[in-house]
């Protein structure tokens, strides 16, 4: 058999499993009455608000195919372009649906069966979102790849396929983002400050509008982010090699295309790997939740570190090109642990202690936490870029880096799965306390949520990571892309030209997250209106009597979600574009630096702080200084509404930014000649 058909039919294995887990899925009993209703009223907010998105998406996205078709004067790109984009957006949809049949289920599990059984069901709605992730893309990349069947002349146009999944990703993490955190805040700030209610109370008009928004933003909308980067690490690894001189690829295989190939390979391998980690998850799940999802993720990782050495070994490659992968792999779970202690351990109850005198000490010690949270996880990406180039030979350490990246994001499975299974914990959390199922189902529930919280942070600074190194490999096939069609071309810092774009690309960040913050602001204030309203018109609301207008809550969102989310997308895509034939690829090369550095540093600060201000809410709410309805409650509250778009919304925007920018500007390398 062609081993080229190796990665699409992995892809194909990876989605029946994933349809496996999704009949066991259903197979548990949804409830029925207040309960399924609610349910019913998520699913329908969640479905309706993918469609309108998907719809404006699909226009933005016709656009770009055509502008493509005229620039590159040929097929091949335009249908790689389309192929990605499709691809992530029907990841998302597939995860997105399976939550919202995994929360209803994982609430009746907590009420009838106990925690184990709640655990189980969801953490395999997560799952479903992993393996959709992994199987897209080793599908579409790898019936790519064997159409074009490796040929180095053409795979310059698979770098399409990255630019349509990134495209894809930027507009549902922004849109998602913002409707999830509009809600949250609007529901936040009314329910829990002004009127005194309980989070997720029946009463409250945002409720249903903040459980739909954990879907569309932390299921779809991260499933997309991750997809981009696991993509974009492997494209960016096969144009590297595909650019390589005969000198350099000599010294770490005996042919070319094994190391073109070699990223599809790692990929497939890791996706099993994932399912592996899955089983070890379930085998684990008598145990303390935070321990079953740690040991699938770690036993995942080492298991794919003694199969990528066989494996690379098989291939003719030297060893030192697994040392690369084993860097990238283990510095993932090390950004991932240091990524926990900042949003779970001692600088959380420093910041819930702030809340004694007041919001304002909340806030200083929450972004004192963002700002020290950066150092650990730069000097760790640090670290692998420089040990990648001293373990291979000279003029191969980009290589390096692209194999590290893919060694981070191979078992992105069981990474989704664990990041996915937050929102369903925190809807089937959401649904016990609407529908009154008791203490006992809702302390069920609240021990699985506060470890989603702890596991949707690692997921959001591994997610930080691993795009820092797949656009760095990405820029790197970008600078190797240019240098073949533009003689002469070099990044020097002494070059004027190379400094402006540097300056350039560092304000991009900053930009988007001003927009994107404003975004949420606007649309916050606009809910908590409404939300007011309700309280104030409808006779009975506030006695339980009366049912809130839910749908108008959701509209509100989602309108803002829809309008926003334009502008950052069009910024991210033009200005490469714009700036590369205008400005010159050393002004683009530039830009893009500077863009790097400051998305790595920005998105750190915001998810990190966001984080940490979410957890010591927490920890306020389990009783610690005065517990719910005290003064520090209310101070944490207001720092949890602060970090809801820093970590949701602005700081997740900041991966996909970069990666958008940086494979944009390699679609665009051949035509800068």
């Amino acid at each position: 058999m062609d081993i080229l058909l190796l990665p699409p039919l992995f892809g194909l294995a990876g989605l029946v499993v994933a349809f496996i887990i999704y009949r066991i899925i259903v197979s548990y009993p949804a409830g029925e009455g207040q309960v399924a209703e609610i349910a019913a009223l998520i699913h329908k907010g969640a479905m309706v608000f993918m469609r309108r998105e998907y719809s404006i998406l699909g226009l933005f996205l016709l656009v770009v195919t055509v502008l493509l078709a005229i620039g590159f004067g040929g097929w091949r790109t335009p249908v790689a372009f389309v192929v990605g984009a499709l691809c992530s957006a029907t990841a998302g949809l597939i995860g997105m649906h399976t939550a919202t049949k995994a929360n209803v289920r994982t609430t009746v599990a907590a009420k009838n069966e106990g925690a184990a059984t709640a655990l189980n069901v969801a953490f395999y709605g997560g799952s479903v979102m992993g393996l959709a992730v992994a199987a897209m893309g080793l599908l579409g990349l790898g019936a790519l790849y064997l159409w074009f069947g490796g040929d180095p002349h053409h795979a310059e146009a698979i770098h399409g396929f990255g630019m349509g999944a990134s495209t894809v990703a930027l507009f549902s993490r922004v849109g998602g983002g913002i409707f999830t955190k509009s809600a949250d805040v609007g529901a936040d700030l009314v329910g829990k400050i002004e009127a005194g209610i309980p989070e997720d109370d029946p009463r409250n008009p945002g409720v249903i509008a903040d459980n739909v928004g954990d879907n569309v933003g932390d299921v779809a909308g991260m499933g997309s982010d991750i997809f981009e980067s696991y993509c974009g690490s492997i494209i960016a690894t096969i144009a590297i090699a595909a650019t390589m001189t005969m000198l350099q690829w000599q010294q770490l295989a005996p042919e070319r295309e094994a190391l073109m190939f070699a990223p599809l390979a790692l990929a497939s391998v890791g996706l099993i790997c994932s399912i592996l980690g899955i089983i070890i998850v379930r085998l684990m799940s008598a145990n303390a939740p935070a321990m079953a999802l740690r040991s699938g993720t770690i036993g995942a990782t080492l298991i794919l570190i003694g199969a990528a050495y066989f494996l690379l070994r098989w291939q003719g490659i030297s060893a030192a090109v697994w040392w690369c992968v084993m860097f990238g792999a283990v510095g993932g779970i090390f950004i991932g642990l240091v990524t926990e202690y900042y949003t779970g351990g001692k600088p959380v109850r420093l910041i819930a202690k702030g809340g004694e005198t007041g919001p304002a000490t909340v806030m200083i010690a929450g972004l004192a936490t963002g700002m020290e949270s950066v150092v650990v996880p730069v000097l760790v990406i640090a670290g692998i870029i420089f040990a990648t180039a001293a373990v291979l030979p000279e003029g191969c350490g980009v290589y390096g880096v692209g194999m590290a990246a893919v060694g981070m994001l191979s078992t992105v499975g069981i990474t989704m799965a664990i990041d996915a299974y937050g929102p369903v914990a925190d809807n089937a959390g959401g649904i016990a306390e609407m529908a009154g199922l008791g203490e006992d189902t809702r302390k069920i529930t609240d021990g699985l949520d506060e470890v989603g919280n702890t596991t949707a942070a690692i997921g959001k600074g591994f997610a930080i990571g691993a795009a820092g190194l797949a656009a760095l490999a990405i820029i790197a096939a970008f600078i190797a892309t240019v240098e073949r069609h533009v003689p002469g071309f070099a990044l020097r810092l002494d070059d004027p030209r190379v400094l402006t774009g540097m300056f350039i690309g560092g304000l991009f960040p900053f930009l988007v997250s001003a927009i994107t913050m404003r975004a949420v602001g606007d649309a916050a204030f606009d809910m908590i209106k409404e939300i007011r309203r309700q309280f104030k018109e409808i006779p009975g609301l506030m006695e339980g009597t009366a049912k809130p207008d839910s749908d108008r809550c959701v509209d509100i969102a989602t309108q803002a979600a829809l309008r926003k989310m334009i502008l950052p997308g069009v910024l991210a895509v033009a200005s490469p574009v714009v700036v590369g034939f205008v400005l010159g690829p050393q002004v683009l090369g530039g830009m893009l630096g500077g863009a790097l550095i400051s998305c790595v540093l920005l998105a750190l600060t915001m998810a990190n702080a966001g984080g940490a201000w979410d957890n010591a809410k927490k920890y306020v709410e389990k009783g610690n200084f005065g517990g719910k309805g005290s003064d520090v409650h209310k101070a944490v509250v207001v720092g949890d509404t602060v970090g809801d778009p820093f970590k949701d919304t602005s700081g997740p925007a900041m991966n996909i930014l970069i990666n958008v920018m940086a494979i944009v500007s390699l679609v665009i390398a051949p035509l800068l000649a």
